[in-house]
């Protein structure tokens, strides 16, 4: 295992980060602790999860990646171990986790006693925003149009207060943010040099082979301001294994399950997935390796959320950091992205 260290922390991390979306629908709680135990094992020290977790998100299962995790953690050494969270932002769909998905400071209180709760812990390492209050771009939403109407006022500074506050109880080490755009993150930087609050540290956004947006400004505010990528997504959804081309739809496989979650699946996609599996065959490598090494190789990647739903996808993609990426290589990646440079936002 390779390791770095989260941004402006001493806080040392696995390049490889598991993420455990699947715990609760997709795996059970026997699987998800054989997942922990073999990522543990392969010197992995990094898990993420989130309050709104399984995924899809439904009511019956909200919470139970949070459950199946803390049911493992309580059993390990706490401090070997690096736990990420986030809290919902709001979205309708979501009211069954709250009726309020604001992040005021009562909400994030509530929401974050609850993770630790279920994570049978005291502390979380990185707690984050899952994604921003304000009306912007996320989820692969193209064209910002601004809403000069919304409800959402600007409360930045009140937030990071409260953030702050929970650094203090020792409830939270650092925060972060996700599915932001290089304005939010720019206005969390300021407002916690402004006012002298703590940091924001991470940035969760997605980024792989067929969606490499990050790249447009975020990976220059994430460099030269020190906020590291958590990398999600960098399989997209399983289309970056190879499994969904010419048609196919492997049983039990995501898009099988849950057809909605099609953001990788246009024809572009699946169009540039070929060409990076014949240049993976060229170098004697899986299409997933390839997808992921690409990734871990990244300046401002502080660490790379991968997930599987059984043991054999798990150790190929832990397997990735074994693989390391000439110049020569990436600059064909970079050939082959022109051909369809944006295909999955």
């Amino acid at each position: 295992m390779k390791y770095t260290y989260i941004p402006n922390t001493d806080i040392k991390v696995s390049k490889i980060c598991l993420g455990t979306m699947t715990f609760g629908q997709q795996n059970t709680e026997e699987e998800a602790h054989e997942q922990l135990n073999f990522a543990k094992e392969k010197g992995v020290n990094f898990i993420d999860t989130a309050e709104m977790y399984s995924i899809p998100g439904r009511k019956e299962t909200q919470g139970s990646t949070e459950r199946y995790i803390g049911s493992w953690l309580k059993d390990q050494q706490r401090d070997d171990l690096v736990i990420a969270t986030k809290i919902t932002g709001p979205n309708e769909y979501f009211k069954f986790i709250r009726e309020d998905l604001g992040f005021s400071k009562k909400v994030l209180t509530e929401a974050l006693n609850n993770s630790l709760s279920r994570l049978q812990t005291n502390y979380v390492d990185i707690y984050q925003l899952h994604w921003p209050e304000r009306n912007t771009n996320f989820f692969g939403k193209r064209n910002y149009v601004h809403d000069a109407n919304e409800k959402w006022e600007d409360n930045f500074k009140e937030v990071i207060e409260t953030l702050d506050g929970f650094v203090k109880e020792g409830k939270i080490r650092h925060y972060g943010v996700s599915n932001e755009t290089s304005w939010g993150v720019m206005r969390h930087l300021s407002e916690s040099t402004t006012h002298n609050l703590t940091r924001c540290k991470t940035i969760q956004n997605a980024y792989s082979l067929i969606n490499r947006l990050f790249e447009i400004n975020l990976a220059e505010v994430s460099i030269r301001e020190k906020v590291g990528l958590l990398a999600y997504s960098p399989l997209a959804f399983g289309v970056l294994s190879g499994k969904y081309l010419h048609g196919n739809l492997p049983e039990n496989s995501r898009l099988k399950l849950f057809p909605q979650y099609s953001r990788y699946s246009s024809k572009q996609s699946y169009f540039l997935t070929e060409k990076y599996m014949e240049l993976a065959k060229e170098l004697n490598l899986s299409l997933v390796q390839l997808a992921l090494a690409f990734v871990n190789q990244q300046e401002f990647v502080t660490a790379n959320i991968i997930g599987a739903t059984t043991l054999n996808q798990l150790k190929e993609n832990i397997s990735s950091i074994e693989v390391k990426l000439s110049s020569e290589i990436l600059n064909k990646i970079d050939q082959i992205q022109e051909l369809q440079p944006n295909p999955a936002p």
